[in-house]
């Protein structure tokens, strides 16, 4: 297997400092606009394992299919890696099919409110234009693996799971995610800093968020509607979650057979007010706008002044908690409510990975799946969601102690 990683942000970043520990690789490309930043990614990463050569660093420009192609051609690569944020989804996954690599991102294509009734209605939804194209990578006999992060990701391999093993029959699968994540800066104050991108940020709180019922089919809500108390395990805590935009609702009715499914996300007051400020404000717009003879993106401005989600691990704090809250009929025919998660405490992850929490949390699991695909665990065609693959060789992976697997345990809550 030869890996092409597009992007050396916190994600790519963490992709390399995990990888570079597993053997069923033979070469990967690390490659950003920055190619400073690639290198130094590069460098990171082989400094973790004597005698390491398989990485490599170079540049790249996301929003151009036929750089990706070019690059991907160069290095004779067999499996591309999306990790840029989803403005860049589609100039990557058409350039991988066009390369004849298969593909795996962790967001998937942007989604377009719908014109005249955007908290009611549907419109173009997110990974619609991926699933347009399925067949052209079915008949080219590519696989791309899509929302094959955490969040998507690791839940869909949860709902998969459930499916097979748990329930006989799904009332609800929904996805809830929390945190008790603190950042302070240099005084030892806690400032305002998310964890994952500003940009994805804004894109799945303030876009209508999407849910899934089996006699309705999809349809939208006003953002942070149908508010929560959901109660994290491992310290976390009760925090209140709402509905969000979010690709599990997208991917999972299409292979798993459920009523219901649903994205929460513990967001907290003060970022729900920070985010109505800037959509308030118009700064949450990705259209340009002239400022001082300068055309700017008012939501790149706003990211641009954040801390960038990769430098803030050693001032943070906390646990992170990804997982999926299934109720339903049990295989026994009795009622049954469980919650499947997965737990990253920051100053673990910062300790063995030099990587924040979130960003590690959601780089593991394409490792993972890459690691199945280049084994034949997992194998396929078309355009798929981690639902169609069979959960447990993950599962085991992901939770095997170091070096069979990736020493990450998930857990198991009867509720």
């Amino acid at each position: 297997m030869r890996i092409l990683v597009v992007g050396s942000g916190g994600v790519g970043d963490a992709v390399a400092r995990i990888a570079v520990e597993r053997d069923f690789f033979e070469h990967m490309v690390v490659a950003d606009y920055d190619e400073a930043r690639a290198r130094a990614t590069v460098a990171a990463a082989t400094a973790r394992r004597e005698g390491e050569s398989r990485l490599v660093a170079a540049r790249v420009d996301a929003s151009s299919s036929e750089a990706v192609v070019a690059l991907a051609r160069e290095h004779g690569i067999t499996h591309v890696l999306n990790a840029v944020d989803p403005r860049f989804v589609m100039p990557v996954f058409e350039g991988a099919l066009a390369a004849g690599a298969d593909y795996l991102d962790m967001a998937m294509s942007l989604s377009h409110p719908h014109p005249e009734r955007p908290y009611e209605e549907s419109g173009e939804k997110l990974g619609d234009a991926q699933f347009a194209v399925a067949q052209q990578w079915e008949d080219a006999g590519r696989l791309a693996l899509v929302g094959m992060g955490v969040e998507p990701g690791l839940s869909d391999v949860f709902a998969r799971y459930a499916a097979d093993h748990l329930f006989s029959e799904i009332e609800e699968l929904g996805t809830r995610d929390g945190a008790n994540l603190s950042v302070t800066n240099e005084a030892g104050e806690e400032i305002f800093a998310p964890s994952f991108s500003i940009w994805t940020t804004i894109e799945e709180c303030l876009n209508p968020p999407v849910i899934w019922e089996k006699d309705r089919g999809w349809f939208t809500t006003p953002p942070f509607s149908e508010p929560e108390v959901f109660d994290f395990p491992e310290g976390i805590g009760p925090v209140e979650c709402v509905n969000v935009e979010h690709e599990e609702v997208l991917l999972m009715p299409r292979w798993v057979d459920a009523k219901r499914v649903t994205f929460k996300y513990g967001l907290g007051d003060e970022f729900i007010g920070v985010l109505r400020t800037l959509h308030t404000l118009g700064l949450d717009r990705t259209e340009k706008v002239r400022v001082g003879g300068v055309e700017v993106s008012p939501r790149d401005v706003v990211a641009a002044c954040l801390p960038d989600p990769a430098t803030i691990g050693p001032r943070m704090t906390g646990k992170t908690c990804a997982g999926l809250w299934v109720t339903g009929t049990g295989k026994d025919g009795r009622p049954r409510e469980v919650y499947l998660y997965h737990v990253v405490d920051n100053e673990w992850a910062m300790r063995e990975y030099g990587a924040q929490c979130v960003v590690w949390q959601t780089a593991v699991n394409p490792v993972v799946a890459l690691e199945l695909l280049a084994t034949g665990a997992w194998s396929g065609a078309g355009v798929r969601g981690p639902e169609a693959f069979d959960a447990v060789p993950f599962l085991d992976l992901l939770q095997a102690p170091a070096p069979k697997g990736y020493g990450s345990p998930w857990g198991q809550q009867d509720r």
